[in-house]
């Protein structure tokens, strides 16, 4: 009898995590999994932090040891390119004319750096970061005594300023924002963590954008749109990223910033399934969104398994995610592209705090700074957690007990007033 054949394209966290997720939970068929990059699959978020630091080795960031895969009988192709899905006839094709055919497919292609339309992006010392050949050519550039200029200060921007501040390097860094991350934190928490950055003696430039990089063939200065020149050595762009969703979309799928998939990880092509970055997902709580985050990719490669192999569980995960900046750590749970009240427990200055997002008397979103404990660990009996039933329960908490230190939030939780989402909530 055939075995059932899984095709994975995608050698990334999500892509990896599903397929072992596969064979711990007992599919025995064929997998194979696909990918671009040369190296096999790993977690991105050290590439900003420890491992730029050079504190941290590259290998213990695979996702699955080296040998994993051939010990699970997963078939891992890298720097393989798939160019064409045929979702009627279920076969992919890569790049050089191999086809697979596949009984089912996960496509967990994530995405790629926005490209630098800004005269003089292509001069050496020009960087942007998203894979581990990126960030060694970025490691290499930065001694100690040099000038960097970053270009944004979303995330990625802001761990890769501290990142290059340990390293003893000069930091300006051009934000078009009155303070950093204020869309994501609000104007409150992005404060804050501007001050932080200021102290460390980062050169923090609001309200400005870059207009040119120029230099002799390497860059040597930045021009921004106020009229300053900013010298340097290297520059680091961190301008978000483009879901890859090419490959999809050119075999029909449904796609809008991002695959669309259902609450269950299936696209709109029958036998196809999506997880990671490359989705626009259908939450159970927050509708539709997309989420860039390590936490994302991890959860919902295993749902999209547990999904393709017949489960009825909605992917549901209360989105979480967090951010190292120098000794500060920063932990967020829950989803808020807007709220209309924002309260504080712990003050503020104090750095060390839990801010509530709230919007119609719900709690959307909390940001911890210094405080908190991993809601994913079970173990775990931090208030980010008890924030996450916060959260699931659409609860209706008076924001006085929000604030009052007193207050047990598991308490909150127990007896909070759970709402049911809207439509389009």
């Amino acid at each position: 009898m055939k075995r059932p054949r899984i095709v994975i394209v995608g050698a990334s966290l999500a892509g990896a995590t599903a397929a072992a997720t596969l064979r711990d939970d007992g599919f025995d068929g064929e997998i194979h999994l696909i990918g671009a990059e040369s190296q096999p699959p790993y977690n991105r978020p050290p590439l900003s932090k420890g491992y730029l630091r050079r504190q941290e080795r590259f290998e213990d960031q695979l996702v699955k040891p080296v040998g994993y895969y051939a010990e699970q009988h997963i078939e891992l192709k890298l720097r393989a390119r798939a160019t064409t899905i045929d979702a009627r006839q279920k076969v992919v094709e890569l790049e050089g004319g191999e086809r697979l055919s596949y009984d089912q497919l996960l496509v967990t292609t994530g995405g790629r750096n926005r490209a630098l339309s800004v005269p003089g992006a292509n001069l050496e010392g020009v960087f942007q970061l998203r894979t581990v050949e990126d960030c060694d050519r970025i490691r290499a550039a930065s001694q100690r005594g040099r000038r960097a200029v970053l270009m944004g200060f979303g995330f990625i921007g802001s761990e890769v300023a501290a990142s290059l501040r340990q390293l003893g390097i000069e930091v300006a860094a051009v934000e078009g924002s009155r303070v950093p991350l204020a869309r994501v934190l609000g104007e409150e928490v992005g404060q804050v963590l501007a001050d932080i950055h200021r102290e460390k003696g980062v050169d923090l430039i609001s309200e400005d954008f870059v207009t040119a990089f120029e230099g002799a063939g390497r860059v040597e200065r930045v021009r921004t749109r106020k009229g300053r020149a900013l010298e340097c050595d290297m520059v680091v762009a961190g301008i978000g990223i483009v879901p890859n969703t090419e490959l999809l979309a050119s075999a029909g799928a449904q796609v809008d910033n991002g695959v669309l998939v259902d609450e269950h990880c299936r696209t709109s092509l029958a036998d196809v399934f999506a997880a990671g970055d490359v989705t626009n997902h259908l939450h159970p709580i927050f509708g539709r969104l997309r989420v860039e985050h390590w936490n994302n990719g991890y959860q919902q490669g295993r749902a999209a398994v547990r999904s393709l192999l017949g489960g009825a569980q909605p992917y549901d995960y209360v989105h979480s995610f967090w951010s190292d900046q120098y000794e500060h750590s920063i932990e967020y749970v829950g989803f808020a592209a807007s709220w209309d009240r924002l309260v504080f427990r712990g003050r503020i200055e104090s750095r060390k705090f839990l801010g509530f997002y709230l919007k119609d008397g719900t709690v959307q979103a909390v940001v911890g700074l210094n405080r908190g404990g991993d809601p994913e660990d079970p173990k775990a009996d931090g208030e980010l957690k008890a924030a996450v039933g916060l959260i699931r329960r659409r609860a209706r908490v008076d924001a006085a007990k929000l604030v009052d230190e007193d207050a047990d939030l598991r308490t909150l939780v127990v007896s909070g007033e759970r709402r049911t989402p809207a439509s389009g909530d």
